[in-house]
């Protein structure tokens, strides 16, 4: 595992993991306390503001090109099957296309959807953004702990 296009995905896949990691731990330690400490209006404004800049591509080249890189080595480890490190290997692959993007897709996307159909200003909106917080946020701690999990089965498996 030490050379060839094993080692080069899996520190890619290290690197992409553990950048995703660290922007979701962002989230769930101080970005969702902060706005859930401004007034409703305020808080619905700056999230439909941080939802719409997230999906453009800086973030979203590490956010998707990890979850291709992880699909690339999971298939690559079914096909041939090294002899070190498979386990690691689809370990790190599932938790991430599973517990960060597959969250993503099922949990945080509609979530942000639907605050987007909010206006930030009404009396429904400020009703719904505690709960948007909470239900957003836990989520958001399943993402951290999925991508931090991926990014320690691929150092696994260099080692």
């Amino acid at each position: 595992m030490s050379d060839g296009p094993y080692f080069v995905l899996t520190v890619l896949g290290v690197l992409g993991t553990g950048l995703t990691a660290g922007v979701f731990c962002a989230f769930s330690t101080f970005v969702m306390r902060g706005l859930a400490a401004l007034p409703p209006a305020q808080g619905v404004a700056a999230m439909n503001a941080i939802n719409t800049a997230a999906v453009k591509p800086p973030f979203m080249l590490v956010f998707l090109g990890t979850a291709v890189l992880a699909a690339v080595i999971a298939v690559t480890t079914f096909v041939l099957w090294p002899e070190d490190a498979a386990v690691e290997l689809l370990l790190g692959s599932a938790l991430y296309l599973f517990g960060s993007f597959g969250v993503t897709a099922a949990a945080n996307v509609p979530r942000n959807a639907a605050l987007l159909r909010l206006e930030p200003g009404t009396a429904q909106a400020a009703v719904q953004w505690p709960g948007y917080v909470r239900g957003w946020t836990a989520w958001n701690h399943v993402r951290t702990g999925a991508s931090a999990a991926a990014a320690v089965a691929y150092v696994l498996a260099l080692v």
